[in-house]
């Protein structure tokens, strides 16, 4: 029997069950957490992608399964793990904008050790994706986020790292150890412009680009909010102008972003046409409530591209 080979998106990390508020007070029932976002979002848009993730055997857990099998994410590196929980977390609105209640100390996401990785499809992956809340959420998550990443980068896949600073699961100093050592390992960056101020005091972009070379990463997508994007190698730097759309909620847009990103980096697409087309379906994915709900198809990326 021919050996399956892994997807060529591995993303690593948290999946959280998401109730997101609605206009009239109730909450909509779907899908969240940063990496199986940029997962879902890879695999809408065409791109081979799998998930690398602990679920408890719970109804929420058997949701995402079923989630992912919908969406066409693998599930190879899935696991329904007994007796454990999944994490769920609750969005709502305000003036300010959304804001997030999570629950999810102890979950099954949290309880990840090395020894439970499945090596072999993580060294036949073709970009290894992780994220700081994988670093954030326990010792053992980020031991375990390292240790794939390290298999992964030994085999020859690229390394891409999304830093999603969370304050109220790490303190300054062990988030900018942490995210550091990560950004050292990667090749691609996906930062967003509010986290990179927020950890290392950066407000320009250029200056928050620097920086990222200065570690090591040879590509840097920055996503600079209602503002567009700006993405640069060694060689060249370019700002990507905002799209203009009736944006209602934009919880997983940068998720978005990421997941558009290294579907396009996947199919062999240069940075910056990369980034123009990530930065489309980012826009699109704001129209609606939901992490995932209204993510984009390439369809409607490439139509408004067009326009």
């Amino acid at each position: 029997m021919a050996k399956k080979m892994s997807a060529e998106i591995l993303c690593f990390g948290e999946p959280l069950f998401e109730f997101n508020e609605q206009e009239d007070g109730m909450f909509l029932p779907s899908h969240g957490g940063d990496t199986s976002n940029c997962a879902v979002a890879a695999a809408r848009l065409g791109a081979s992608a799998g998930i690398l993730a602990r679920v408890g055997n719970d109804r929420f857990g058997e949701s995402f399964l079923e989630f992912w099998r919908r969406e066409r994410v693998d599930l190879s590196g899935a696991a329904l793990v007994e007796g454990e929980f999944t994490g769920i977390y609750f969005v709502s609105h305000g003036p300010s904008g959304h804001e997030f209640t999570y629950y999810r100390a102890g979950s099954a996401s949290c309880n990840w050790t090395p020894s439970a990785l499945p090596f072999a499809l993580i060294r036949n992956t073709k970009i290894f994706h992780f994220s700081g809340i994988g670093l954030a959420i326990s010792d053992g998550s980020a031991e375990t986020a390292f240790a794939a990443m390290r298999t992964a980068r030994e085999a020859g896949a690229k390394i891409s790292f999304d830093p999603n600073y969370r304050p109220q699961l790490l303190s300054p100093e062990r988030a900018k150890e942490l995210f550091r050592r990560g950004l050292q390992n990667c090749d691609i960056a996906l930062p967003g412009i509010a986290d990179v101020e927020l950890l290392f005091g950066l407000s320009d972009p250029d200056e928050a680009i620097d920086y990222f070379f200065s570690l090591g990463c040879e590509i840097v997508a920055l996503t600079l909010g209602n503002e567009g994007a700006v993405v640069a190698t060694q060689s060249d730097r370019n700002r990507i102008p905002p799209h203009s759309v009736s944006a209602v909620d934009a919880t997983g847009a940068g998720d978005t972003f990421d997941g558009a990103f290294l579907a396009e980096i996947a199919s062999g697409g240069n940075p910056l046409q990369c980034a123009v087309f990530a930065n489309a379906a980012a826009a699109l994915s704001t129209r609606g409530f939901g992490a995932t709900n209204p993510m984009p198809n390439r369809r409607d990326v490439l139509r408004l591209l067009e326009n």
